[in-house]
């Protein structure tokens, strides 16, 4: 074996124990910005040797590891795991990626803020795809994926965006958040969900007009955003597809 080779193996072996380490002692019951500065700390690195690793820009870094980022957009997630050698699943959710999978079916696609297609009747129980996640998840969740780059930064396209199929929470939990939603009139969206007038919600997103005053019918907690990078395989079932 050549010095070089030596030096290689040593360094994944280095990361491997790192990431072990890192899931053991800083799992789901950790915030990710306390993830990330664990997994920081033991690098012995500079911020500024983060940020040059990660092609992030310094005041990012600081904002990060200051817990002042409720999650990061984009791929900054992706960006801070590989500089640090730890899976960016493990990095967002406090989930060992390594060990189990859980099939989801997906129930629709997303671009540009729009709404989800097909419409909800013309989906399947079993979804219009089957996505293998590398971990597993609770029961009777289900996703749906993005399509094109018009989501950016907040999703990648290809993105799986895993949500539980039933209400988890009562509405007021929601506003301010993230989730899947469906509308009265049957229309469903990726959307923050905020207060409206009257017991009605408006529906908030980054690439499209907000939907004011509208009943909704069901809200989809976001569990996790699997960024296309860490999916294991995508297979197609029968179901009705429409793009």
């Amino acid at each position: 074996m050549t010095q070089f080779n030596m030096e290689l193996n040593s360094i994944n072996q280095a990361r491997n124990s790192r990431h072990s380490e890192l899931i053991s002692n800083y799992g789901p019951g950790m915030t990710w910005d306390k993830r990330l500065r664990e997994a920081f700390k033991a690098t012995g690195w500079s911020k500024a040797e983060l940020a040059r690793r990660a092609q992030l820009s310094y005041d990012n870094i600081n904002k990060y590891l200051a817990g002042a980022v409720k999650q990061p957009r984009g791929d900054a997630l992706d960006r801070l795991a590989g500089a640090l050698g730890i899976d960016p699943v493990f990095l967002e959710r406090g989930i060992d990626a390594t060990t189990g999978h859980t099939e989801v079916p997906v129930m629709g696609y997303l671009g540009a803020g729009a709404e989800v297609e097909p419409e909800f009747e013309q989906v399947p129980p079993e979804g219009i795809d089957q996505v293998e996640i590398p971990f597993p998840l609770p029961d009777d969740m289900i996703a749906f994926k993005v399509r094109g780059d018009s989501m950016l930064p907040a999703y990648k396209d290809g993105a799986v965006i895993v949500v539980y199929r039933d209400q988890q929470k009562p509405l007021t939990s929601f506003y301010g958040e993230e989730a899947a939603v469906r509308t009265s009139d049957g229309r469903r969206f990726i959307k923050t969900v905020m207060r409206g007038n009257n017991g009605f919600v408006n529906l908030l997103s980054w690439n499209a007009s907000p939907i004011e005053n509208v009943h909704l019918e069901w809200i989809g907690e976001i569990f996790a955003v699997i960024p296309p990078s860490a999916l294991v395989s995508v297979g197609r079932s029968n179901g009705t597809n429409k793009a």
